[in-house]
């Protein structure tokens, strides 16, 4: 709860800071300008990447293989494009870096190593019945 709530005053106000900072150097309608074609950009990449995750998934379910990377890429999808649609460059930076597979299986390596190359075992087995009285033997 105290982070949350730390994260949204802060974010904006590091947001808000910077935009003064790069407005004062590059002029107030640059920056705004820049604001926006990176959210413009940044959604249309999105859902570039968006749609190639959904066609890797759905050929994944064809032919029964475990499909949790794109699942978890598609949901890296989404932050990306909540972040890039968000105005400041702070989280324009973070979505950008997220909508990048390159940097993105970076992340996700760090805080999801299981799903680098993971092999799920399966093991086969058979049951059979045990009679009442063959329990205790």
């Amino acid at each position: 709860m105290q982070f949350t709530l730390l994260f949204f005053i802060l974010l904006p106000l590091v947001e808000i800071y910077l935009m003064i900072k790069i407005g004062s150097v590059i002029g107030a309608f640059n920056t705004i300008s820049i604001t926006i074609l990176t959210a413009i950009i940044g959604v249309y990449f999105a859902k570039l990447q968006g749609l190639s995750t959904l066609r890797s998934l759905a050929e994944n379910i064809r032919i029964n293989k475990s499909s949790i990377g794109e699942i978890i890429n598609g949901f890296c999808l989404v932050i990306a494009a909540f972040l890039l649609i968000l105005p400041g460059f702070l989280t324009d930076f973070f979505g950008f870096l997220l909508l990048i597979p390159f940097s993105r299986s970076i992340i996700l390596g760090n805080f999801f190593p299981q799903t680098k190359n993971s092999k799920i075992d399966i093991i086969e087995i058979n049951p059979e019945e045990i009679e009442e009285h063959d329990k205790f033997k």
